[in-house]
């Protein structure tokens, strides 16, 4: 049998883990999980993944959640549930504490407190994968992989700079593909041989053969000096006992997608690198293409009226007109000037206002005569005409998060908590 065959032999179940804090993220993470945050105007970054899923074929879907999941749940339930009782799902699972009476206190932690779900379904492969990184990934081809290497483990990998790998597990591999190394976060992290000034990053994407999970998973729980952690205890040490191999991602062909997107990936942990995706997504060739319908980004299909440009009076400058930018339904842009941002559904852009370089979320509404650039307006707030943001950071820091290169935020309800949730206080720039 050829190997592109394989996938369709087996019983594949997806085990999204969907509970992370994302403090790095904060203040869009204030009231929300990071998988719940908006991204590219309509969607949300859990899309990404679970589009990967049901692109290739695979609806059986479990995702599980943990912090501040409530926006993350109506999500789920309001756009992924259209797969029930035709032999698929797309499901919410909150933690049930059946093990114990602890939340999930690692990623692999999480997978023992639902090991009843792999029990009833009883897959062939399980597949974990994380629920908060923007890329397209045809799931067949790792499974093929997978199958044809007669793999216990395989773990989805990327060349990454190695400045930039020491935030991600990083491995070492033979001629054959098969892992002979990883260490978690190293402060110096291993070189590619064939890639000088490149480490290879393991994405957080995992099939296991299901009795492989089941067994380490269990073993994990009763050591109690384990961090719970896919890649901080079991990566590290299964593969001197089981065959571990290592999916080169860059060779995941989706279809319609031009060659220069092969390999995309984009883990979007902090503000600069979620802000930097974002405006990807505006210029005229994005490297991300949403607009490939062989291989479609879904999302909520919400029930709001075509965007709407209005006033052309060129004596006044009363101009209702967007440029290099994504305008999205409901969106009123009232003789007001947007260039090089997202306007996300329901927002109003009025008179005289003027905004680049910035990402508003649903239902904001930006007052007469406000200068807004390189900023992040979350949902449904309101500024005040004749409001200046983004023009002068100091002045910025006084009253809202700025990141460390002038990104300015502005949360839901216009203001931050009193606590950052990794610093107790509030971040400084």
């Amino acid at each position: 049998m050829s190997p592109a065959c394989y996938h369709v032999l087996m019983n594949v179940l997806g085990m999204v883990l969907a509970g992370g804090e994302g403090t790095r993220l904060w203040p869009l993470t204030q009231e929300r999980a990071k998988p719940a945050v908006p991204f590219g105007g309509r969607y949300r970054i859990i899309d990404f993944a679970l589009s990967n899923f049901v692109n290739s074929g695979f609806t059986k879907i479990k995702v599980l959640t943990q912090y501040k999941s409530d926006s993350l749940l109506k999500h789920l339930m309001r756009t992924w549930n259209r797969f029930a009782g035709f032999g698929g799902y797309v499901e919410p699972v909150p933690p049930q504490m059946n093990m114990s009476r602890d939340w999930y206190v690692g990623s692999l932690d999480a997978i023992f407190q639902n090991l009843n779900i792999i029990s009833d379904e009883q897959p062939d492969i399980v597949a974990v994968f994380g629920g908060d990184h923007i890329y397209k990934m045809d799931v067949r081809q790792m499974i093929d992989f997978h199958v044809q290497k007669k793999a216990a483990v395989t773990v989805a990998a990327i060349p990454v700079p190695r400045d930039e790998a020491k935030r991600f597990g990083c491995i070492s591999v033979d001629g054959d593909g098969r892992m002979t190394g990883f260490l978690e976060k190293p402060a110096d992290p291993p070189e590619m041989p064939d890639r000088p000034g490149y480490a290879l990053a393991s994405m957080g994407n995992y099939l296991f053969d299901r009795r492989i999970l089941v067994r380490e998973a269990e073993e994990d729980a009763r050591n109690t000096t384990s961090r719970h952690d896919f890649g901080g205890d079991l990566l590290p040490n299964i593969f001197e006992r089981e065959p571990v191999y290592v999916y080169d991602f860059s060779q995941n062909v989706v279809p319609g997608e031009e060659d220069r997107a092969r390999g995309y990936w984009m883990d979007i942990g902090t503000i600069e690198a979620y802000f930097q995706a974002s405006l990807d997504l505006v210029s005229v060739t994005p490297t991300f293409n949403m607009y490939n319908m062989k291989w479609p980004i879904r999302s909520t299909e919400l029930h709001a009226p075509p965007a709407k440009f209005v006033f052309a009076d060129q004596v006044t400058k009363r101009i209702g007109i967007a440029t290099d930018s994504l305008v999205c339904d409901g969106a009123i842009i009232s003789g007001g000037h947007l260039e090089q941002s997202i306007l996300s559904h329901n927002v109003r852009l009025n008179s005289y206002a003027h905004v680049s370089q910035s990402i508003i979320f649903e239902g904001a509404d930006i007052g007469r005569h406000a200068r807004i650039r390189r900023a992040i307006i979350d949902k449904g707030v309101s500024i005040p005409e004749g409001t200046t943001i983004g023009y002068d950071v100091e002045e910025d820091k006084k009253h809202w998060f700025v990141s460390p290169e002038g990104i300015v935020v502005i949360p839901k309800g216009g203001a931050l908590s009193r606590q950052h949730p990794a610093t107790n206080d509030l971040p400084r720039t």
